[in-house]
Order: C-alpha cells, then sequence, then structure tokens
C-alpha cells in the first residue's frame, strides 16, 4: 500500500459533513455522526480520501436536489471495517472505492458491496479517489463516445483541469493529435505536460479560428466539452464535416436548444451528452472500467494530479476552490 492512512476500529468517533439547508460553501458543516446499522448487502467503510467533484456543488446550492440534511460527495476510497449479511464477495480489510453514493464527505460510509471496487495494490487510496470519476470518464469519452486513433484531431476544453488532464494523456496516448484549450495563460504549461499538441487560451483567442489553422482549414474530428454554454456555438464552428461535439458537463450553465438546423449548416455533425451510467450499467461492467483505469495508472500511463488534499473541516474552502475554476487537478477531502 502506498501512503494509505492505518486501519482504525468503527468505534473511532465517527463524523461527517453536513448541510442543513441549500447555500454557500459555509452552510457544509463538520458533525459528529452516528454510525447506522448495516443491511444486507451494505459495507462500512473507513475513509481514506473523498473526491470533490462539480456535482457536490450543485447539490449544495439545490440544482440538483436532495434530501436534507445531506452528507455530499459521490466518490470515495477506503477499507472495509465491517459487512453485513448476504455479502460474500468483499471482507473487513479489503481496500476499495466507490461512486455514485452519497456520503463521502465523512469519516465512515456505509456503501452497497455491489458498489464497491477493489483498489489494487500500488494505487494508493488517496489516488484511488483522485481518478475514479475523472479518469473512468476520460476512458468512456476516448474510447466509446467517440473513440481516437492515429490521425484524430479532438480538442479538449480545461485541458489542464481534472478530466481535461487525463482526457489529454490517453488521446496522446491514442495517437490522436490533442489541442487543449484552457483558461488562463498559467495553466498552458499544465496542459502540455498533460499530453496536449497545442494550447489556446480561449478567453484571449478564438478557439474556433485558431482549430482552423493548425488543421490547414479542415476542423476538428471531435470536441469534448465539460463547459458547456459558453463554448458549445463555437465548438461546433471549429468541427470538420460529419464531426462530433461531445459534452459531459456544464460548468459554464446548461447548453441553450440547439436547431438541428444547425448542426445541418455546420456540415451534418453530431452532438451527444454523455454519462458514464449510460454505457456502465452493471456492477460488471463498472468493475471491469474502473480495474483499466488503476491499470493504466499502475502501468504509468496515467498520472494523477491532485490539486489539493485537505481535511474534512475545510469542505467549504473546497467547495470555493473548485468554483474558481482555478484548480489544476483534483481535490480530495481527507478524513
Amino acid at each position: 500500500m502506498t501512503g494509505d492512512p492505518p486501519l482504525t476500529d468503527s468505534a473511532d468517533p465517527a463524523r461527517q459533513v453536513v448541510m442543513n439547508t441549500y447555500g454557500p460553501p459555509e452552510v457544509l458543516a463538520l458533525r459528529e455522526a452516528r454510525l447506522p446499522p448495516l443491511a444486507a448487502g451494505e459495507c462500512l467503510v473507513r475513509v481514506a480520501a473523498a473526491g470533490v467533484n462539480v456535482v457536490d456543488l450543485y447539490q449544495r446550492v439545490g440544482t440538483y436536489q436532495v434530501d436534507l440534511p445531506f452528507t455530499p460527495g459521490i466518490e470515495g476510497s477506503g477499507t472495509v471495517l465491517r459487512v453485513g449479511t448476504d455479502v460474500t464477495d468483499v471482507a473487513p480489510g479489503d481496500r476499495v472505492a466507490w461512486m455514485g453514493r452519497p456520503g463521502a464527505y465523512a469519516t465512515h460510509c456505509v456503501v452497497p458491496a455491489a458498489r464497491l471496487l477493489p483498489v489494487p495494490e500500488g494505487v494508493s487510496l488517496a489516488g484511488a479517489a483522485a481518478v475514479l470519476i475523472h479518469g473512468m470518464t476520460a476512458h468512456l469519452l476516448v474510447t466509446e463516445v467517440y473513440p481516437l486513433g492515429d490521425g484524430v484531431v479532438c480538442v479538449v476544453h480545461s485541458a489542464a483541469g481534472g478530466v481535461g488532464g487525463l482526457l489529454c494523456q490517453l488521446a496522446a496516448r491514442l495517437g490522436a493529435t490533442v489541442i487543449g484549450t484552457v483558461s488562463r495563460d498559467d495553466k498552458a504549461a499544465a496542459a502540455l505536460a498533460a499530453g496536449a499538441h497545442h494550447v489556446v487560451n480561449r478567453r484571449t483567442t478564438s478557439f474556433a479560428v485558431r482549430v482552423r489553422e493548425l488543421t490547414g482549414g479542415r476542423g476538428a474530428d471531435v470536441v469534448y466539452d465539460a463547459i458547456g454554454r459558453d463554448t458549445v456555438t463555437d465548438g461546433l464552428a471549429c468541427l470538420r464535416p460529419g464531426g462530433a461535439m461531445v459534452l459531459y458537463g456544464q460548468t459554464s450553465g446548461p447548453v441553450d436548444p440547439v436547431d438541428p438546423g444547425l448542426l445541418n449548416s455546420f456540415g451534418s455533425l453530431f452532438l451527444t451528452k454523455a454519462s458514464l451510467s449510460h454505457y456502465d450499467r452493471t456492477p460488471d461492467q463498472t468493475r471491469r472500467r474502473a480495474a483499466t483505469v488503476f491499470d493504466e495508472v499502475l502501468a504509468g500511463r496515467l498520472r494523477i494530479r491532485t490539486h489539493a488534499a485537505l481535511p474534512l473541516s475545510a469542505a467549504p474552502a473546497a467547495h470555493v476552490a473548485l468554483e474558481s475554476r482555478r484548480t489544476l487537478g483534483k481535490i480530495l477531502l481527507l478524513p
């Protein structure tokens, strides 16, 4: 194990970050918690790290409605302490990660065994929480949503960010030419280090014009876009005929309705918004993709970038940092 915290007993005082109302980051408060009994098929996990994701922000402000009081955190890693009845493939002491279930902003988390993913030796638990959702999303985008290969030109927005940096690494290794966009000049070096062949500051330069210049007027084959409203129109304009706009987020806000005629006028383009849950619909599919991502990390082909690792009490600061769009990589909360 690489830098994992020591295994502690479930009798240790449990704490969790709780929000009792929607609002600014300050609604997140660290509280003592009582561990619930385990139902059939559930496991108690001592949390080693929780990933901070954009969905956590949407839940905090009420864009995504949740039942209050609420503990955020849909991504975490840790060590199994106890298992409930009917659990046969997970045991106490197992190193695991999970996603898609809230409650990871805590010292302890109850997770269905079917959602737990084994973390191999050689990948730290903090690293697992940092790469799970972002790495699986990036892998999905470049291998299934729009498969990349030699000669393909892709545009990666937020190329210095969490998913963007991993996208650049995977895309370059698959042989694609990667044009990354960033929001500030000081992020260009991080995008280049992640594998981007060209970097455009989209706030000072028209990336649609620059992509046309870099491709000799042809345009890109695909745009991977987690920004949404602010970039989708120029993204369509920089694509070759028959190219694809792949949305997988909306950090600038939801995209306005798109007239199919606009897709035709730009050259019979394709538009999709992709989610992991629509591709990995079974636990086995999720485990296979997670294992592939961890294998990439172990082989040194996928480098994890962590922007900050903060204590649970700093959950409000973690949200402020993510909202600032100044982060370079993943923000973790460490109980």
